[in-house]
């Protein structure tokens, strides 16, 4: 079966200071693009940002396609694989998060989970659509995870440029 191939990516100028993030999403032949900025943020909001996102855009397209067909296309029940390079939003998500879910979105530590809000977004949209969740080496020549990057340099530069 075909699967939807996902490489997401997001940054910050300064830790925090103006972020942006950025996803790569192809499916058979169809490419489809999409970054954001945030003008204060933090590298880890960013990363988090960008698979929900993609999560989200596939949510809203599956739903529409579902209001309008009794038969969907074959996307609608393709497997869905996200490739990060981010081991806390890989981590966070396969591993920690049933932990802090069980404290009572706590850490191990006992201090409250930092970006709660963004996680439980997430969690809501895997458990939605069971993603498989892949560690990639960042800067490693992988051309959609390189794609990503550029995408959130780009939209990072274009943010800074217009702001006063």
């Amino acid at each position: 079966m075909d699967e939807i191939i996902i490489y997401t990516d997001g940054g910050c100028s300064g830790n925090p200071g103006p972020g942006a993030w950025a996803y790569v999403m192809r499916y058979r032949d169809r490419l489809r693009e999409d970054s954001g900025f945030s003008p204060e943020t933090t590298n880890n909001r960013m990363e988090l940002e960008a698979v929900i996102q993609a999560l989200s855009f596939i949510r809203k397209r599956r739903c529409a396609v579902a209001a309008q067909s009794a038969r969907p296309p074959s996307w609608v029940l393709s497997p869905i694989k996200i490739h990060t390079d981010s081991q806390y939003v890989k981590n966070g998500i396969t591993s920690w998060i049933a932990g802090w879910k069980s404290r009572g979105w706590k850490t191990s530590a006992r201090q409250p989970v930092k970006n709660q809000e963004l996680w439980m977004r997430l969690d809501e949209l895997v458990t939605e659509l069971q993603p498989e969740f892949l560690w990639v080496e960042g800067h490693a020549g992988i051309p959609d995870n390189e794609r990503c990057d550029s995408l959130v340099r780009a939209t990072m530069q274009k943010n800074s440029q217009s702001s006063p």
